[in-house]
């Protein structure tokens, strides 16, 4: 039971924390900043799981339409809300499986949320439907997290199924990306790949 209690503190702690200002700094400042830098997002911009919608608020500024896919009601409700009447349209649905025509987008990012992902074939299904709504030419990047004390304690009895930062390019080319790239920061890193123009 105690262990129980430890572990929901945890998990409120995580969710306090991804929206917390100490993280919405990080990521203005540090994170975002490193993971796109010189990408050109374009015109039409998806985001894979905002979550309580920092990440959101940087990108906003940065792209002409930002459209967000998060499959929590209760996250999606509250981020539509706060975004209403602005150039981000949020949609409630899975990421997996995800409500949109081929080729609309000019560019898809995820930020520290594949490991939420709760299985490497479900990872896989995403970057298979990343590549379906891109255009082509169009980017995919992001980053995720690595294995840490600290990644293991505020995501206990949540999901985390991290992503090897190794394999993602023989992974991301398997769904049919070219160019796939992954550069190491401190406790994350970033990926980089693009749709063929041609194929």
């Amino acid at each position: 039971m105690e262990r129980l209690a430890r572990a929901e503190s945890m998990k409120l702690f995580h969710r306090w924390y991804c929206q917390s200002c100490q993280w919405r700094r990080k990521l203005d400042q540090t994170i975002l900043p490193w993971a796109l830098s010189g990408i050109e997002l374009g015109d039409e911009v998806l985001e894979v799981g905002p979550g309580p919608g920092s990440t959101t608020d940087w990108l906003r500024l940065r792209s002409t339409q930002v459209t967000c896919v998060e499959m929590d009601f209760a996250l999606a409700r509250s981020l539509s809300r706060r975004m209403a009447n602005t150039n981000v349209i949020v949609r409630c649905a899975d990421g997996t499986a995800m409500p949109f025509p081929d080729g609309v987008f000019s560019s898809v990012v995820c930020f520290t949320a594949i490991h939420h992902v709760p299985s490497r074939i479900l990872q896989d299904r995403l970057f298979t439907e990343v590549f379906r709504v891109l255009k082509p030419g169009g980017i995919f990047a992001g980053t995720d997290s690595m294995q840490s004390l600290l990644m293991r304690l505020i995501h206990m009895r949540d999901t985390m199924v991290l992503v090897d930062p190794i394999a993602l390019p023989s992974r991301l080319e398997s769904a049919g990306f070219s160019g796939a790239t992954v550069d190491m920061g401190t406790g994350r890193f970033r990926f980089f790949a693009r749709r063929p123009f041609q194929g």
